[in-house]
């Protein structure tokens, strides 16, 4: 089996759950086979004060036929 590791940036205005799975279903939608995700990091953008945008760095793994 071969797998392959691609890196994203999921993004949310609520949360960093939401932003690991907002990364995940865009991944969804062009690779098959799944495996795995690893968070590597979580980060955010303030505005006045607040917290404007989750990210959530994270590594996707799938198989490769």
């Amino acid at each position: 089996m071969v797998v392959k590791v691609i890196e994203l940036v999921g993004t949310s205005p609520n949360n960093w759950t939401e932003a690991v799975d907002e990364a995940v279903m865009e991944a969804s939608k062009t690779l098959d086979h799944i495996l795995g995700v690893e968070v590597t990091n979580f980060t955010a953008n303030i505005d006045d004060g607040r917290i404007a945008e989750y990210k959530a760095d994270v590594k996707v793994a799938f198989h490769v036929h």
